[in-house]
């Protein structure tokens, strides 16, 4: 089973240069999960809507052109959330909890930090819910897996300059702290087991063409639970696809 998450900084976009229909037909994910999409259902084409051989699923912000997640499953799913359990972060369309019959599926686009000291407040209060959430999850004997732009670097080695960057939200002790606690509690950062060295990123800054000379931050993960890490085939980063200022990001499961 193949799925791919990417933060396309607008579905509409993406859509319209026709790189979204470039992941359907080359990369033909069983499960491809958007975040940022940056639009209601009803502003998009019949085709981004409703892909050929997939179910969609959306989540969006009260405000409009602003966050939003999808998730297109080959196989329809048993139910969806749009919240977390305490129902406080739902308004943004940050959150897209799909239940597919072997796992629990966490579509999420976790909050920025940098815009101010309430937003990373928010970030972090979001973070815990979402962590709250999982667990409750696995505790009741469900596998997660839990995808998407977390916004948040995890050591030095998942961003180009981590002095430069030690202050900056994204970056922060107490960010990193909350994916040390995830991996805590059994959840496998997937990248990592494949992959022990620097230089992998899934975001870069387009203002200053960070790409071309990847200068970046690896904040796009697949975490899976302690259960299904025997199960994971393969992690990457599809670092050629391009159509946003992130890539990617690719999770191989043995059935």
């Amino acid at each position: 089973m193949k799925i791919i998450s990417w933060n396309v900084n607008g579905i509409r976009a993406v859509g319209r240069k026709g790189n979204l229909q470039n992941v359907f037909t080359n990369e033909q994910p069983d499960i491809l999960c958007l975040q940022e999409t940056k639009a209601h259902p009803d502003q998009l084409t019949g085709s981004m809507r409703h892909p050929d051989g997939y179910f969609s699923y959306f989540s969006w912000a009260e405000k409009k052109g602003y966050s939003g997640v999808a998730t297109f499953s080959r196989d329809e799913v048993i139910s969806v959330r749009t919240d977390f359990t305490d129902s406080r972060f739902g308004t943004e369309g940050r959150i897209l909890i799909t239940e597919h019959q072997e796992f629990l599926l966490y579509n999420i686009y976790f909050p920025n930090g940098k815009v101010s000291g309430e937003r990373l407040s928010y970030k972090m209060d979001f973070y815990d819910a979402c962590l709250r959430d999982a667990v409750a999850q696995v505790e009741s004997g469900r596998d997660v897996i839990i995808c998407g732009d977390v916004n948040t670097a995890h050591t030095g080695l998942d961003l180009a300059r981590p002095k430069e960057n030690a202050k900056v939200s994204g970056f922060l002790p107490e960010e990193r702290a909350w994916i040390d606690r995830l991996v805590g509690v059994g959840f496998a950062d997937t990248f990592r087991l494949f992959e022990k060295n620097g230089g992998h990123y899934s975001w870069w800054d387009l203002k200053s063409r960070a790409r071309e000379r990847n200068v970046g931050w690896r904040i796009d993960y697949f975490f899976v639970s302690e259960a299904l890490v025997d199960r994971v085939a393969a992690a990457s980063l599809l670092t050629d696809i391009y159509g946003s200022d992130h890539c990617p990001v690719c999770l191989e499961l043995h059935e």
